[in-house]
């Protein structure tokens, strides 16, 4: 709860003090070496040679070019490379005008160049140039925004604190090769850390100049004992700079200073005398001289001042790093110019999370709830940025009887009553579970309940850019495998906003009976592919038509991995729109034909067709490799509820014509892709059109040679269903294929299936497994691979098969 009010907090200060800090931060860089600007600037404006003026001297030279005008400060450098400096105000204006004047004649010689602009950037600096100067409202902004700098470093801090506090690479190193949000968030954090100490420098010296209260308190704090009241100057007292500059060189005896600042306060003079190679400004000898006789009214020796007193003289120069040497004013300068940093990474992440928050909001208003009481399926998501709720409140939607809950709300009771868990965990930090779910994760390290009458399934999201990529939905697989859970398929990871990793869960809900009439979750743009063969498979087959299809890009060529799959955008059966049209008495035109081709159906259109949605992608693994140039698959023309062709294997089979275009799109599926070393010899375990899956890996194997690779598939009947039986005889030849066990479910002697020839060759699975293998399965979530999995349990031991999950060398691709 407190992490999440100090981040919103966070947020909202950022939104509202960040533009103001930005500003703050680029001017009071420049204003750092605004001495060293200016002098730049100025170098070419001549300088009389001679003796140098004294004060009073000079004095006397500036009333003799501007009479009437009264010296409001005096600057007096031993250096000549340094401007002497004097401001004054003319007669019946406030209005400070400050020009340079020449050491050894006293001549004024006109404004520094530059000037100007640094006044618009000390206004903008101190009070956003806003009117009524420092005593308008400009410098409550100004105040509060520096309260909020102190607040970001310090929240900052705690929201960022790493699991290993005590390893300086978590807090100090950058990884540019991040993208996106990650490297937004990266930028913000990392140089946050960096930057965090001289924020707090700048903002607690910062609030001196914002609120009295302020610094009233650091002075009764740091100086034992506060000087006594001023009394006011008497009526029309004004002091005599000249008679103060002579009382002040008696005070000091002829000592010699690289500057002297004198500066006129009513009837008094205060100098600033700063010492012989002293680090900043305020490294000097501070007398205050009256005005009106000349004598000392106070004297403090820089040898003398307690280091309170030292923080509270030096305030303006601890504030912009001076106090620190040259060191601290680069390091001042440097920090100062990343506050805009903060402010674009941290609208850009803001901006990031409202577009989730609206997604997230658009499914809930669209979502009816079924009560938790009478759901037979819960989606629980353990949600950061609202991105796992909305795939959690999309995947309810899409099952029968399913509501979602917060992952903090998955009680025993609940879990005892469902027969499915479905799970969307983010990762956030270092392998840390979102806020909302710490809670509950500190439950995975009790005791595991008996969860054996659960199915369940994981979706994990989280960064590849991160070395615990997806920790915690890793962790919940894992607490749901220990606790007697039934998976039905492997962990999803979707890679940030990874719209083919949602597209992909989807098709596996849909795989065990779940909504197949939902647009895509992610959509992404479909491209052009020309339809060039289509052949059966399997002619006189007691089961469905198995079709060879081959597609090829237009236009740009296509690249993919083996164990990529293809998503086609299916159409309607032309016998089902005619009976749509008839149905419910539409006109018949080549038009509305066009339209419902590509729209679900429904029974009755309520909102007119004009209303009806798309249908969903249909998802196929692809046989071939990109050497070939085309997409090959093996598609079952299955049969809709209605009778008709259903939609994706309709399409593809029976309705699109050969040379026809077909609407596609390749998705990269690294979960079912090669191993790196191609030595590591491969079990293919599959059945019916799986085989296309397996048949990538075995003709990516025989193009680039590799490892040993044994085969297990199981279909119906080997007289009708011996799919590409010509390419794997040859591939055995070739010595690519150096086992081959195919099992028929319908052919005399009884039912045998693939699992059944698994468990048969147990030792030899074993052997393999033990000397490297890697093993693949491609087929149906119902059925086949639950049974595959448990013959692979069987044989190499629960702990065995979880780790080759873990390291990658068991992988499945199963729908």
């Amino acid at each position: 709860m407190t992490r999440t009010v100090l981040f919103q907090l966070h947020w909202f200060l950022g939104i509202t003090a960040g533009l103001v800090l930005a500003v703050m931060g680029v001017t009071g860089a420049s204003l750092s070496f605004e001495p060293e600007i200016l002098a730049a600037l100025n170098r070419d404006q001549p300088v009389a040679s001679g003796t140098r003026l004294s004060g009073p001297v000079l004095i006397e030279r500036f009333a003799a070019q501007k009479p009437g005008a009264a010296i409001t400060r005096l600057t007096v450098p031993a250096d000549s490379s340094e401007p002497t400096l004097v401001g004054y105000t003319l007669p019946g204006s406030k209005e400070r005008h400050v020009e340079r004047i020449d050491p050894a004649t006293g001549r004024l010689t006109g404004e520094l160049r530059g000037s100007g602009v640094f006044e618009v950037m000390e206004d903008l600096h101190r009070w956003l140039a806003l009117p009524d100067g420092g005593d308008g409202w400009g410098r409550q902004i100004t105040g509060f925004s520096a309260i909020a700098l102190i607040y970001f470093a310090l929240s900052g801090l705690y929201l960022r604190w790493p699991k290993r506090p005590l390893d300086w690479r978590n807090w100090f190193v950058l990884d540019l090769k991040k993208t996106g949000r990650n490297l937004y968030r990266a930028l913000h954090a990392v140089v946050g850390g960096w930057v965090l100490i001289f924020y707090l420098v700048s903002g607690l010296t910062g609030l001196w100049w914002s609120y009295d209260w302020y610094r009233d308190g650091v002075k009764a704090m740091l100086v034992a004992e506060a000087p006594a009241e001023r009394t006011g100057p008497a009526k029309g007292a004004k002091a005599d700079l000249t008679l103060a500059w002579r009382g002040f060189e008696r005070a000091t005896e002829g000592r010699h200073y690289d500057r002297i600042v004198a500066s006129v306060r009513d009837d008094q003079v205060q100098f600033r005398a700063r010492l012989p190679d002293a680090r900043h400004d305020r490294v000097s000898d501070e007398l205050t001289i009256d005005g009106i006789n000349g004598a000392v009214v106070s004297a403090t020796p820089y040898a003398a001042r307690t280091l309170g007193e030292d923080i509270v003289t030096s305030v303006y120069e601890l504030h912009r790093g001076a106090y620190f040497g040259i060191a601290g004013r680069i390091a001042i300068l440097l920090s100062s110019l990343t506050m805009p940093l903060f402010t674009i990474t941290g609208l850009l992440l803001y901006f990031a999370r409202r577009r989730r928050k609206a997604a997230l909001a658009e499914v809930v208003t669209d979502t009816p709830e079924v009560p938790v009481a009478q759901a037979t399926t819960l989606v629980a998501y353990a949600s950061q940025t609202g991105s796992a709720e909305r795939i959690a409140r999309l995947t309810a939607k899409a099952l029968p009887a399913a509501t979602a809950l917060p992952i903090a709300a998955l009680d025993d009771a609940a879990l005892a009553r469902v027969e499915r868990l479905f799970v969307v965990a983010s990762t956030y930090g270092e392998g840390e579970p979102p806020d909302a779910a710490r809670a509950f994760a500190r439950t995975l390290d009790g005791t595991a309940p008996d969860l054996s009458h659960l199915e369940y399934a994981v979706m994990a999201l989280g960064d590849r850019e991160y070395a615990d990529f997806c920790a915690f939905g890793h962790r919940l697989d894992r607490w749901l495998h220990d606790s007697g859970a039934i998976r039905l398929f492997d962990v999803v990871e979707a890679d940030g906003e990874d719209a083919d990793a949602q597209r992909h869960w989807q098709r596996q809900l849909a795989g065990l009976g779940g909504r197949t009439d939902q647009p895509d979750w992610a959509p992404a743009a479909m491209g052009d592919w020309r339809l060039v063969e289509r052949q059966l498979l399997n002619p006189g087959s007691s089961g469905g038509e198995a079709w060879h299809v081959a597609l090829e890009p237009v236009g740009a060529n296509a690249d993919w991995m083996p164990g990529d799959i293809v998503e086609i955008l299916p159409q309607q059966d032309a016998r089902r729109v005619a009976a749509f049209i008839a149905a419910n008495g539409i006109d018949d035109t080549a038009e509305t034909r066009a339209w419902l081709m590509t729209r679900i159906l429904p029974e009755q259109p309520e909102a007119g067709i004009a209303a009806l949605m798309p249908p969903g992608h249909r998802e196929y693994s692809i046989a071939s490799i990109a050497a070939s140039g085309r997409v090959e698959l093996i598609v079952r023309r299955c049969p809709a509820a209605d009778g008709f062709d259903g939609l994706g294997s309709g399409w593809l089979c029976n309705g699109a014509p050969v040379g026809g275009i077909v609407q596609a799109r390749v998705r990269a599926n690294p979960a079912f892709h090669p191993p790196q070393d191609p030595a590591t010899p491969l079990i293919l375990i599959g059945n019916g059109t799986g085989l296309a899956g397996l048949l990538a890996h075995l003709r990516h194997r025989a193009a680039g040679g590799g490892g040993p690779v044994a085969l297990y598939w199981g279909e119906r009947q080997a007289a009708h269903d011996d799919f590409h039986a010509a390419e794997r005889r040859a591939l055995i030849e070739r010595g690519v294929l150096t086992r081959s066990v195919t099992t028929w479910s319908r052919d005399p002697g009884g039912h045998r299936y693939v699992q059944d020839a698994v468990a048969a060759d147990a030792a030899a699975i074993a052997q393999a497994v033990a000397g490297g293998a890697a093993i693949y399965v491609c087929g149906s979530v119902q059925g086949m691979a639950p049974a595959v999995h448990a013959a692979l349990t069987t044989i190499l031991g629960d702990a065995t098969v979880e780790a080759m999950l873990a390291d990658g060398r068991y992988r499945r691709d199963i729908y």
